[in-house]
This record gives structure tokens, C-alpha cells and sequence, in this order.
């Protein structure tokens, strides 16, 4: 059964930094897109950054570029999120995902087959 674990959120205020890891298992991980999205309390979950295979093309939501960096590590099937200047608007509780590697569009949580449990992100002000 694939698993993809995530791992570091946490709580931090305004401007400081979190890095999210993404653990996959029994995945053919080298080929798979791998993406991260959040969800707030009473919003919709959105697509907030996607890493392709192969090109390493990388997609992100206009409100964290700049500030946020996807990455992933072939061998170790490992993505990570690198979360920069963080905002009280980032709280939410953010999940990996993984699909096939041309899926498309990148923020549309339908096309990828695999998620995570989530982890917790939470900034005060």
C-alpha cells in the first residue's frame, strides 16, 4: 500500500520559516508528480505547489511565490516544501499528494491518486 508521510509543521509567527517533508513508500517515486496542498478551517483546499519528474518543472499558487520553494529528492522519496516569510493566511493543514507524471492541471487535487495525512501549519501574528 502506498504511504506518504508528511512532517514538519508546526507553529511560528509571522515571517519565520518551516520546511514540510514528504516521506513516499511503495510509490514509483522517481516517475510521480508530487505536489503539496493546504486546507484552512471553512475554505476550500487549494494546490499550493507541484514538482514534476523528470524536468523538475515546478508550479506554485500566485499567493506564496517567492516565499515558498518545492524540491524533491529522488533517492531518498522525499519531497520537501520550504516555507519562507510566513504569513497568518499560510494556517492550514497541508497534505502531499502524488499522481502520474504528466498530470494536469497541477493544482487540481482530482488528478492525483495518493495522499497524506496532513500536518498542521499554524502562523500568529
Amino acid at each position: 500500500q502506498v504511504q506518504l508521510v508528511e512532517s514538519g509543521g508546526g507553529s511560528v509567527q509571522a515571517g519565520g520559516s518551516l520546511r514540510l517533508s514528504c516521506a513516499a513508500s511503495r510509490i514509483t517515486y522517481s516517475t510521480s508528480c508530487m505536489g503539496w496542498f493546504r486546507q484552512a478551517p471553512g475554505k476550500e483546499r487549494e494546490g499550493v505547489a507541484t514538482i514534476y519528474p523528470g524536468s523538475g518543472n515546478t508550479y506554485y499558487i500566485d499567493s506564496v511565490k517567492g516565499r515558498f520553494t518545492i524540491s524533491r529528492d529522488n533517492a531518498k522519496n522525499t519531497v520537501y516544501l520550504q516555507m519562507n516569510s510566513l504569513k497568518p493566511e499560510d494556517t492550514a493543514m497541508y497534505y502531499c499528494a502524488a499522481g502520474p507524471r504528466n498530470l494536469s492541471p497541477w493544482n487540481d487535487g482530482g488528478s492525483y491518486n495518493y495522499w497524506g495525512q496532513g500536518t498542521q501549519v499554524t502562523v500568529s501574528s
